[in-house]
């Protein structure tokens, strides 16, 4: 799937989760979806993301437990396969750092598509 034509705030409500057969599919659940990312910044690049519209992890409170629970369930056996290359990252952005405006997590490893070390 190509997203570079996408040019709203939340591409998972509005994208990914109404469509996830134009996705390439790690994990989906009633709560959570995971899938390569359409635009990968690293040689292996998944995103971790809850169904519901949770807006970033500093707007988190107690009635998402069971939503966030699982989603860092799905994020560490996600991450536990790309680290058996050798190495994984795991990240999320907040504020302006986050283009889409929908919690997220990447799991990424390897060289990044720019060229650079990290």
């Amino acid at each position: 799937m190509d997203s570079t034509e996408y040019e709203c705030d939340d591409f998972y409500c509005d994208v990914a989760i109404p469509h996830p057969e134009r996705l390439s599919l790690v994990h989906e659940s009633e709560r959570v979806l995971a899938f390569h990312h359409t635009r990968p910044f690293w040689q292996t690049h998944v995103v971790v993301t809850p169904k519901e519209h949770l807006g970033s992890f500093t707007t988190l409170d107690a009635e998402d437990e069971t939503t966030v629970r699982e989603l860092l369930t799905v994020v560490q056996t996600v991450a536990r396969d790309v680290e058996a290359s050798g190495e994984a990252g795991v990240l999320t952005n907040l504020g302006r750092y986050q283009d889409s405006k929908h919690l997220h997590i990447h799991v990424h490893s390897g060289p990044r598509r720019d060229g650079q070390d990290r």
